[in-house]
């Protein structure tokens, strides 16, 4: 393979940028812009061709095995300046033995040379792209090998059942002393449960890697601009005594105790003759229906909604004019808003909490394939029907899509999808 570089860090002044030199030539290359490459790390003057001075910079040398890539790799830690930076990158540019990497190229190369596997991939774009504490947090668990750590698991356990089994086949004209099938049947049931409990949890685990919606919904005049900018800290909705005044949605997206939420402002909700405020209110249906949670604004003593969701959250508005009991806002006065946060993220904490380790529509495809064979292997376990063999193939199908998992098999179609997601320099 080439022996590849790239501006590491993200373009821009700083006060450190890392230019990295991954490959088997990543030595011999970085020597030419230095006196000596150290062992591990030092500092060392960086010279042109012609011998003028570049930047002083602190280099890390990385064996092959025990660096990020698996090659290897040499890191230029220079002064952040653009002009720094660029001047390094023409001369490596112009090196023979160097070539610019490619938008995850490093990362690429670490699957490919088993530093990492692909769950371990997607964690670490998930980190690269995490904005809030709940999101790091999931994408470290993933960037740390969980997931791969339980495939390990359920393959070590699916290779047992099929070893078992696979005796009765090789011993089929003599007498097999121990009927397998109970302790099979124990081995795939228990699989079979862990894989419905992950593959349940994907769902939630992709909205809380792009974001939970939140719509904000009730009758024109309640108050759910007013309550949008309060939450926002910021004017970013009309507001006016004009009823349907809002007659799009606007979005805000923020921080909620770690959860990143889209609040969304719809259109009042009434019947209307009014050509454009009526595509307001089917868009503000539309969204609101597909929101993963809503915030149901009333004003006074009107009872809730009988079409609520559960988990819905029903408030009763401009509490500064207009009692009531339960939850009450002002979002002209603040009152309530500090209590209806801890509740929207108090709903949304609890469907974080049914989460697990697989977060992405491929890894819920997966564990469903798995699953479809693991029951066809169950319905066939019955080794005096002579199934033996076929309940043997379903459980090595299952094994496969497990493997599918952490990227050992049938993943390439999805490789150049998931690597384009990273920038250049990782």
């Amino acid at each position: 393979m080439d022996t590849v570089f790239a501006l590491a860090t993200a373009r821009g002044r700083a006060g450190v940028a890392v230019i990295r030199i991954s490959g088997d030539k990543s030595v011999s290359a970085a020597a030419r812009l230095m006196k000596d490459v150290p062992e591990t790390r030092g500092v060392r003057a960086l010279m042109d061709r012609d011998g003028t001075l570049l930047d002083e910079a602190l280099i890390l040398r990385f064996p092959a095995g025990k660096s990020f890539t698996g090659e290897d790799v040499v890191e230029l830690h220079l002064h952040g300046s653009p002009a720094v930076v660029a001047a390094v990158l023409r001369c490596l540019g112009n090196d023979a033995d160097l070539a610019p990497a490619e938008a995850g190229e490093f990362t690429r190369r670490a699957l490919e040379n088993g530093r990492l596997d692909l769950a371990q991939v997607e964690g670490l774009a998930d980190l690269i792209d995490a904005e809030t504490e709940s999101q790091r947090k999931q994408a470290v668990r993933v960037l740390s090998g969980a997931l791969g750590v339980m495939a390990e698991s359920w393959r070590a356990r699916l290779i047992r059942a099929a070893a078992l089994l696979e005796a009765t086949i090789d011993f089929a004209d003599e007498e097999v002393p121990v009927d397998v099938s109970p302790e099979v049947t124990e081995l795939i049931t228990g699989v079979i449960a862990e894989m419905h409990k992950e593959a349940e949890g994907v769902g939630v685990a992709e909205r809380l890697r792009d974001g939970f919606e939140v719509a904000i919904i009730g009758e024109p005049n309640v108050g759910k601009s007013t309550l949008l900018n309060r939450l926002a800290g910021r004017e970013v909705a009309i507001t006016s005594e004009i009823a349907g005044t809002t007659r799009d949605v606007i979005e805000v997206r923020m921080d909620l105790d770690g959860i990143p939420v889209t609040l969304l402002d719809t259109a009042g909700l009434r019947d209307t003759d009014d050509l454009v405020e009526g595509i307001g209110v089917a868009r503000a249906k539309e969204r609101a229906a597909q929101a993963d949670l809503r915030v149901h604004m009333m004003v006074g003593d009107i009872v809730p909604p009988q079409d609520m969701d559960a988990g819905d959250i029903y408030v009763r508005a401009k509490s500064d004019i207009a009692g009531g009991d339960g939850l009450t806002v002002s979002g002209v006065t603040g009152d309530g808003i500090e209590e209806l946060i801890k509740v929207i993220s108090s709903v949304l904490q609890d469907r974080v909490a049914s989460i697990g380790t697989a977060m992405r529509e491929r890894h819920r495809l997966a564990l469903v394939r798995a699953v479809e064979y693991l029951n066809l292997a169950l319905a066939g376990l019955d080794v005096h029907a002579g199934m033996t063999d076929l309940t043997a193939e379903e459980l090595r199908s299952a094994m496969r899509a497990v493997d599918s998992l952490v990227g050992r098999v049938d993943v390439e179609h999805v490789l150049d999808e998931i690597f384009a997601s990273f920038c250049i320099g990782k």
